[in-house]
């Protein structure tokens, strides 16, 4: 496949999943009542950007999560920053290839120590991970504590996520060799599968919970003020 098409190609399928996810946010600040100057509010913005990167409130109270037993750990807490900064690495190192590509005119394959590589391999790794950890700690957790409505598509996005690091690491490893046709085929196939699915699989509630955080950061002001 040529690159501008396949750029065009994957590009499109990007563009629908921000479009859908965005109205999909719209519809959620219409629910909680659209706060007036919600998306002004630096101070709330950035407080919330803090609470997300530290995943502050995925810890069950402060005592950690409930899982197979009575004694809460915070194994998922950790299989979550695995998971999260992972896919914020792999995505850097598409930033960082796009740029590499359009704007320095430095064509891939790029060499194991390039930034392109480095970020996507760190990412990957933590795609691996964190998945993982994730689907063991959700098949030993208490059936009691799960909601079984949104299981498939919880389990579907982390498997996604899990098959994308995998394949793009395989890649990564046997790119010089005659599996490289295939192997870059299988990647493609979920990464374009992951676009697509994403306005619509465990994805959002990231998304959604970032916009809540603001929202909370924002009422937390106001009451101490």
């Amino acid at each position: 496949m040529p690159h501008n098409a396949m750029a065009l190609l994957f590009g499109l399928a990007l563009l629908y999943a921000i479009l859908a996810l965005a109205m999909g946010v719209r519809a959620f600040w219409r629910d909680i009542g659209e706060p007036v100057g919600m998306t002004t509010d630096t101070k709330s913005l950035l407080q919330a950007v803090r609470d997300a990167g530290e995943l502050r409130y995925l810890d069950g109270g402060g005592v950690g999560c409930f899982n197979e037993d009575d004694h809460p750990t915070d194994r998922r807490k950790l299989y979550h920053h695995f998971t999260f900064y992972g896919f914020a690495l792999c995505f850097a190192a598409t930033c960082v290839g796009t740029l590499y590509h359009y704007l320095f005119a430095r064509e891939a394959p790029y060499a194991w120590w390039d930034l392109p590589v480095v970020l996507g391999t760190l990412g990957g790794i933590g795609l691996v991970v964190g998945p993982i950890g994730l689907l063991s700690e959700k098949w030993k957790r208490d059936r009691v504590l799960v909601d079984e409505q949104a299981k498939g598509m919880d389990s579907a996005f982390i498997l996604m996520l899990f098959l994308t690091s995998i394949s793009g690491l395989a890649l990564l490893l046997w790119r010089e060799t005659a599996a490289m046709g295939p192997l870059l085929a299988l990647h493609l196939g979920v990464v374009f599968a992951l676009f697509i699915t994403m306005p619509y699989g465990k994805f959002v509630h990231g998304i959604y919970r970032f916009v809540a955080l603001v929202r909370y950061a924002r009422e937390r002001r106001m009451m101490a003020e």
